[in-house]
């Protein structure tokens, strides 16, 4: 009931939930390099070679022998550092590829910088793993492939985790090694880094902790050596020193970062110490050269074999992987080689998915809707494809056509074919919490499949339930239904969440909304029983003794009374016509056809006083056809073809008579 001050508000929403929302991948390396693509193309002749094993595609251009050691290798690593940490996980939501350049001078077209022996790029819908064979003194190719896969187990296990505990970790990962099939050693001092320790001052604790990967100590080479030389020792002092015994409050440390505690409150709810104070131990640890090795019998015994396929790779498709590293690095350069791709093979879906993704992301959605829909014609199983076509189809072609979109909402067509596309990503993504959000805005803006989008809604709130933005759609899908009781809360919580001041503001009207209504439906009870000349609701006997007299007069007496001039009739509404002049609604009265007009959906009072009526009004037919009762002010518009200026339009049950 008085849903009109309702569906006003939360048609606002298109101005404070846009329908892109911020994507974010993790970028270690912010700077973006030019890429010379030619000198690479021009070496294109290499030949290259794949392997597919159960949680690992590898490419490279040396020989298959070497990517099957690389995928066996990756494969046992796996394996292992999923039984020795209980909270890192090897599975992966997405699939992983590995590109392994047989030296420097092929890899260096696609580093992040002149430093890199190799880099884990995690993805939304796959994560890189790239690197060279080329050793760098005590740096092996093989201990680059460990570290820069234990990123990835961290990145699958803990999310954007601090660099200092990712390289850290990595480091200390990287010199582990097998000997059978169940005793594992690592943690073996890394003589590098032990140098440089001994000829540099430890960075404060403080200052390490704050380093992230846009920091110089990340990225440029005077900083890089003590950053990755102190946090591995940090690391090897926590997680190994004294049996362990702060691994656990490591843990407890990131876990506390997470839910938004300060650094130092954090730190010392986690150590129970201050940051002087584990500098100390640390130096100690240092000083004593206590850099020692574990050994470990793990609990399962690895398989002797790994399942490991040949896989043929087309020229295409090696253009469209190296352009695909480029566009999920964040490096310039990636449409020169899925250009190339895609001159070799026009219909490459995987060509088409980089490219659609690399336009998006560039803000040029008219050249990334076609190829989007080349690869969703080709049906990609890529869940990012389907989201981000859906998120263009929200989007008006131009900003000028913004505020028309506002006032309409998206044509049936439009919101059908955005909805299917994101049903089919959260089939092929059910983690990408986005798709759902998204797949919410569109179905409140068209008031389709509310109450299964707010199952849907509820159950993605078990996935995800730090998604305050959940919260905020639901309270907002409840509102729809006139479930004031379910929405207040929500959107509570919301208002105690940290959200941006525009989302707080309107939240805010979202509440008062609530109270007003609330207030309204008190007054209209107490003005139809005034009317009536009652002081208190009857009793059932005498209500229904009332109901037989006229089951309309309590209505009648609500409806909304039409000031001097306007007209009120009682009839059904067939259609709402929408262009952009306006609003015409289509309504069937006893004796003739009116057609009325109205600039938009804002402009008029709308309210419904039946259950048959639910969501917001949308253009086109109305199926079924709706009861109404409509005030207007007469006046004939031959341009328009209208017969007057609708100023209201009330929603009524079926055997209502607005005439007793």
């Amino acid at each position: 009931m008085f849903r009109e001050t309702v569906v006003t508000l939360l048609t606002t929403i298109l101005l404070v939930v846009p329908c892109t929302p911020l994507f974010g991948e993790r970028r270690e390396g912010e700077n973006i390099r030019v890429v010379s693509s030619t000198s690479f193309l021009a070496r294109g002749r290499d030949s290259w070679a794949g392997v597919r094993s159960q949680h690992l595609q590898v490419i490279g251009n040396t020989s298959e022998r070497e990517l099957r050691q690389v995928a066996m290798r990756l494969e046992q690593f796996r394996a292992i550092v999923s039984q020795l940490f209980t909270k890192i996980s090897g599975d992966s939501p997405v699939p992983t590829t590995v590109i392994v350049f047989k030296d420097d001078a092929s890899y260096g077209p696609f580093k992040r910088n002149e430093n890199n022996a190799g880099y884990f790029q995690p993805g939304q819908d796959v994560n890189y793993i790239s690197l060279s064979t080329e050793s760098r003194g005590e740096q092996d190719s093989g201990s680059v492939t460990l570290h820069e896969f234990m990123h990835l187990l961290i990145n699958n296990s803990l999310g954007n985790s601090p660099a200092w505990f990712n390289e850290g970790l990595a480091e200390l990962c990287s010199t582990l090694s097998i000997t059978g099939d169940r005793r594992v050693v690592f943690g073996r001092p890394i003589s590098r880094h032990i140098t440089v320790l001994r000829q540099n001052p430890l960075l404060p604790l403080r200052t390490l902790f704050e380093v992230d990967y846009k920091s110089p100590y990340y990225n440029e080479t005077q900083k890089q050596s003590i950053f990755y030389a102190e946090s591995w020792a940090l690391v090897h002092y926590l997680m190994l020193n004294k049996s362990g015994a702060r691994a656990a409050q490591v843990m407890k440390f990131l876990e506390l970062l997470q839910t938004e505690n300060s650094l130092d409150t954090a730190f010392q709810k986690a150590f129970s110490t201050t940051f002087q104070g584990m500098e100390g131990e640390l130096r100690s640890y240092m000083v004593q050269n206590r850099f020692q090795f574990v050994e470990s019998i793990i609990a399962k015994r690895l398989p002797v074999e790994y399942p490991i396929t040949s896989v043929l790779i087309s020229d295409a498709q090696l253009q469209a992987y190296l352009g695909d590293l480029l566009v999920h690095s964040n490096h310039a350069g990636a449409e020169t080689y899925l250009e190339r791709a895609l001159t070799l093979d026009p219909n490459l879906r995987f060509a088409h998915e980089s490219m659609g993704i690399l336009r998006f992301r560039q803000g040029n959605n008219a050249e990334a809707l076609p190829h989007l829909e080349r690869a969703i014609a080709a049906d990609s199983q890529n869940g990012l494809v389907h989201y981000y076509y859906a998120s263009i189809l929200c989007r008006p072609p131009r900003e000028d056509d913004l505020k028309l979109q506002l006032t309409l909402g998206y044509t049936a067509e439009t919101a059908a074919k955005a909805r299917a596309q994101l049903k089919r990503a959260i089939e092929l993504r059910p983690d990408f919490a986005d798709s759902y959000n998204l797949l919410a805005y569109i179905n409140l803006v068209t008031g389709t499949e509310i109450d299964e989008t707010i199952q849907l809604l509820k159950a993605a709130l078990e996935r995800f339930p730090g998604r305050i933005d959940f919260r905020y759609m639901l309270g907002q899908l409840y509102m729809q239904k006139d479930d004031y009781k379910q929405a207040r809360p929500l959107l509570d919580q919301v208002l105690k969440g940290n959200v941006e001041a525009s989302v707080s503001n309107h939240v805010q009207m979202l509440l008062k909304t609530i109270t007003d209504v609330e207030g309204q439906q008190q007054a209209a009870r107490e003005a139809a029983l005034r009317a009536r000349g009652l002081t208190r609701e009857p009793s059932l006997q005498s209500a229904i003794g009332m109901a037989f007299t006229d089951p309309s007069s309590s209505l009648r007496e609500t409806l909304r009374i039409p000031p001097a001039g306007e007209a009120q009739i009682q009839g059904v509404l067939l259609a709402i016509e929408c262009d952009q002049s306006g609003l015409v609604f289509t309504v069937k009265t006893s004796d003739r056809m009116l057609r009325l007009r109205t600039e938009s959906f804002q402009k008029i009072r709308r309210t419904t006083y039946t259950a048959d009526v639910k969501g917001t009004i949308t253009c086109g037919a109305r199926k079924p056809e709706n009861p109404v009762v409509v005030c207007y002010l007469p006046g004939t518009e031959k341009r328009n073809k209208t017969d007057g200026v609708l100023s209201s339009v009330e929603f009524v049950p079926a055997d209502f008579k607005l005439k007793p």
